[in-house]
């Protein structure tokens, strides 16, 4: 695990309902509030996109579920999921036998949900507000 010093930076699909319950999970299960949190949508997570040369417009049109930024380098997919559940530490870390799997299948199912996950979870008319006080760890 990196130090709880480190902070690392959760970017969302800020109109995605699956996307803002995952967030709310993370929330829920970091009573260190080492995780910050940025909308895709955001300037701030617009930013983020831009220092790591992802192409922004592109993600912005069909943005992933969930990226992370963790140590100055940044994890999509299978492999952002799996280290937010390494991060969170605890029963979580049983996640991480999902590394067992091929990538390439890990990353698979992760982009079937991700394609489908308006369809099954439904999706906001504009991105999640945080309460007063959740507001700090947000971007």
């Amino acid at each position: 695990m990196t130090s709880p010093a480190a902070s690392a930076l959760i970017l969302f699909d800020g109109v995605c309902n699956l996307c803002n319950g995952f967030v709310q999970f993370v929330i829920q299960h970091d009573p260190t509030g080492r995780f910050r949190f940025a909308a895709l949508q955001s300037a701030a997570g617009q930013a983020v996109l831009a220092t790591h040369g992802a192409d922004a417009a592109a993600i912005a049109a069909e943005p992933e579920s969930v990226l992370l930024e963790l140590d100055g380098k940044l994890y999509s997919h299978s492999d952002a999921v799996l280290r937010i559940a390494q991060e969170l530490g605890g029963p979580w870390r049983l996640l991480l036998l999902g590394r067992l799997l091929p990538r390439a299948w890990r990353d698979a199912a992760y982009r079937f949900v991700a394609r489908h996950r308006y369809r099954w979870f439904g999706r906001q008319e504009s991105c999640w507000l945080p309460t007063p006080e959740l507001k700090a760890r947000f971007c």
